[in-house]
């Protein structure tokens, strides 16, 4: 690792980099590493073993990296990391007599270093079908769940503890009180990191690498790429040329709003609208069409990047909630969708990429552009997929449907914004769906299309809930909608939480 702290080896867990950021929640530095290669040299001061989707019966399943155990530092497994453990030291692993998937009761009945300060029932998260059957040798079971599950082992002697549900969620009530046990009194580990260290070490690491190389910096006006170009503009400002690329996809008005945004910084504008609209025409599959946008995203840099001396680098804001969805990067994980900045990118890039937030979070992004001095008025606003409204029109994007979406879309949001209710959701939107309904408008009959509103609470989005949003004001915005957007006569919203769903319609 790059200096003292916290190795987390992961096994393909969906929920991997939310380990690494409860660790850095606690001001303690820590690196993921794949299962397959972890690095353990002295700089590892303590090891976490993430959860993942195999079995420990199954043959090809990730095993525990010969080293961890004999590097003599405390060792926490979590879910998988647990089942490793056990198998490894000699115990049993079997499947669960019961299986256990969501919120589980925690039952704490004997003294616990890893569990001190716990109430003695609490919730927990659990997402297993094997569970330890049998201990190995040093280690005592010292909490359960309500089932009768083993939920928690130590091994004090030797340093070692396996928990099988998940800390590293919100929805595990005392999960921060666990990892703070873990590497403060376990580990003893200093906190020490903070998003200001984060600034300053990836500038270094940023300049030394670019050296007078030029960048170009892809930006939308949405905070992750408007933070990415303050921090290039801070650590290599003669490398910087922002590029806006107007693929006609964004919400109404935005492509101005951005151009104001970077008056300050070197920037270019590059209307390719209608490209990227005759690249989608009778495209239809939301994949394809992720596919088709990275790809003509690409095409189009490639091509400003010949005015350009030298060879440049490409600066992109990918986030790692984009990147786990995408494409499996350090362990087994599975896919959900391709971003198209990601996944949806071709394989052969004309420039080397530029990802200094890959494994961040969008609030920890917003921490590091309030560093940055980015406005608060943009580090507030709702995420916005790359793909934009193309992702937001399921079927065939074409004219007509971007217009009633972005009417729609924007009075959604300005409502929201009225309200005092955009601040308290982390994500709201309108989509079109390619359904048409009945309706009745001036003792007419209609038969026009249908919008459905999604609204988010989440914290770093890889989970999320609907938000519960006055009636009072779903109506008022309902009415405008079917009163002042054409071709609309009828208005849903949408009440899934994430998972089963994820935030984005596609």
């Amino acid at each position: 690792m790059h200096r003292d702290g916290v190795l987390i080896i992961d096994f393909g867990g969906q929920y991997t980099q939310l380990i690494a950021r409860r660790v850095r929640e606690a001001c303690v530095y820590c690196e993921i590493h794949p299962c397959h290669d972890p690095r353990i040299d002295r700089t590892v001061r303590a090891v976490i073993l993430s959860g993942g989707p195999a079995s420990v019966a199954e043959e090809g399943a990730p095993r525990l990296p010969a080293g961890v155990v004999e590097a003599g530092v405390p060792v926490l497994g979590i879910c998988y990391g647990l089942q490793l453990l056990a198998d490894a030291l000699g115990g049993e692993v079997g499947r669960s007599a019961l299986r256990e998937y969501g919120p589980a009761r925690l039952r704490v009945h004997a003294a616990s270093r890893l569990l001190d300060g716990f109430p003695p029932e609490s919730t927990v998260w659990m997402s297993h079908g094997d569970s330890v059957t049998a201990l190995p040798r040093g280690f005592a079971s010292v909490a359960t769940t309500t089932e009768g599950s083993v939920a928690v082992v130590e091994d004090v002697e030797g340093r070692l503890f396996g928990v099988q549900f998940h800390p590293e969620v919100v929805h595990t009530e005392a999960g921060t009180r666990l990892f703070e046990n873990f590497l403060f009194r376990i580990a003893r580990l200093p906190a020490d990191w903070s998003m200001a260290s984060f600034l300053e070490e990836t500038g270094a690491a940023l300049a030394a690498r670019v050296g007078d190389r030029p960048i170009l910096c892809a930006v939308s006006g949405g905070v992750d790429s408007t933070v990415l170009a303050r921090l290039i503009a801070r650590a290599a400002p003669k490398s910087l040329v922002a590029v806006f690329v107007d693929t006609g996809l964004l919400r109404k008005g935005e492509s101005d709003e951005v151009s104001a945004l970077f008056a300050d910084l070197p920037f270019h504008r590059i209307d390719a609208s209608a490209r990227f609209l005759a690249r989608l025409r009778g495209v239809a599959d939301p994949e394809a069409k992720r596919r088709a946008i990275g790809d003509e995203f690409i095409k189009v840099f490639a091509e400003f990047a010949r005015s350009l001396p030298g060879e440049p680098f490409l600066a992109q804001g990918t986030l790692y909630p984009d990147v786990i969805e995408s494409v499996s990067v350090r362990g087994p994980s599975a896919v959900i969708k391709t971003h198209h900045n990601v996944g949806g990118l071709p394989k052969e890039l004309p420039f080397p990429l530029i990802e200094p937030f890959r494994e961040l979070f969008k609030d920890e992004v917003r921490a590091l552009g309030r560093l940055l001095g980015v406005p608060e008025r943009v580090l507030s606003r709702h995420p916005f997929p790359g793909p934009g409204l193309a992702v937001r029109i399921l079927g065939e994007v074409t004219d007509e449907g971007l217009a009633v979406l972005r009417d729609c879309d924007a009075i959604f949001v300005e409502g929201l914004r009225a309200s005092g209710l955009y601040d308290l959701v982390w994500q709201a939107f309108a989509v079109l769906l390619p359904v048409r309904s009945v309706g009745v408008m001036g003792d007419g009959r209609t038969y026009e299309s249908v919008v459905a509103l999604r609204a988010v609470t989440s914290r770093d989005g890889m989970t999320a809930d609907w938000a519960r949003l006055p009636h009072e004001f779903l109506a008022r915005v309902s009415s405008r909608i079917v009163n002042e957007v054409p071709r609309v006569n009828r208005v849903v919203y949408d009440v899934s939480s994430k998972p089963p769903s994820t935030i984005e319609w596609e």
